[in-house]
């Protein structure tokens, strides 16, 4: 049967502890039509050398190390230049595929037809350590989430765990890419694929997704940081990207939210940009 070509970037910063699962999960596939590029985002530690030695007599491999640390985003710009697949994960270092992940995705996707662009998954929360944690679906039911014409739905709130997307070149090329402006990818690329594409979830783990104290997803509620004035760019975004007042609706219940977390963190000029916003 022929397979299209899936590509896998992994993403490593200061990874030295989990790149080696991430890696040997993307060879654990049941699929076999694979390419993996991974990035280095100049690691401080020992994160590199665990790379090489482990992909030294392996094929079909490419490996970009990062002279300085370039941020998610452009470093996945970056490894996106070489790839050729049809069908794209952005796979975090720390983080690791389910055997079946890719073959049933692929699957998925080809069965839903050229509207859709992302699937999508449930996912196992893990610790540090690998311990189970808990499941995505514990908190967001299978029976919720939206399928299909999700746009506004992803404004209006969260229940869609990034690490368990694949994207389809389509959607790759209409967006050229992540936004290099932004800390972080992964609303401002549902964001705008929801906008022109339709969303399909599979209601199985997927995905292991590992909690560590100091990814970016948990600093993003820590006091003034990067990632959230990335929100505030999307929810400009967001702003021109509306077509309907129930859209509009949506976002200014994003907006609320954005202006109480905001004033939690003490973060007194975002909350007044975030205020602007709603009404300009």
């Amino acid at each position: 049967m022929n397979q299209p070509l899936v590509t896998v970037i992994c993403l490593c910063y200061n990874h030295a502890r989990f790149v080696a699962e991430a890696i040997e999960s993307v060879w654990q596939q049941s699929y076999a039509s694979i390419e993996l590029i991974i990035v280095d985002d100049a690691s401080t530690d020992s994160s590199v050398e665990v790379i090489r030695k482990l992909i030294n007599s392996k094929t079909n491999i490419s490996f970009i190390v990062n002279e300085e640390n370039l941020g998610s985003c452009r470093s996945f710009n970056k490894a996106l230049k070489l790839a050729k697949g049809n069908y794209f994960i952005d796979l975090a270092a720390d983080d690791m595929l389910l055997p079946d992940r890719v073959q049933k995705g692929v699957m998925l996707l080809q069965e839903k037809g050229p509207e859709y662009g992302v699937q999508f998954s449930d996912a196992q929360i893990i610790d540090e350590e690998g311990k189970h944690l808990r499941y995505h679906s514990e908190r967001f039911p299978h029976s919720t989430i939206p399928q299909g014409d999700i746009y506004r739905n992803v404004i209006d709130r969260y229940f869609i765990c990034s690490p368990t997307m694949m994207f389809t070149r389509a959607v790759v090329d209409l967006l050229n890419g992540y936004d290099e402006a932004l800390a972080f990818e992964d609303f401002d690329l549902i964001v705008r694929a929801s906008r022109k594409f339709k969303f399909c979830y599979l209601p199985e783990v997927l995905v292991k997704r590992r909690m560590v104290s100091t990814s970016m997803s948990s600093a993003q509620f820590k006091g003034r940081n990067a990632q959230r004035g990335s929100t505030f760019l999307v929810c400009k975004k967001i702003k021109s990207l509306n077509q309907n007042e129930s859209e509009d609706n949506a976002l200014r219940k994003r907006i609320r939210y954005e202006i109480f977390l905001s004033l939690k963190m003490l973060d007194f000029r975002l909350a007044f940009q975030f205020f602007k916003l709603t009404i300009r």
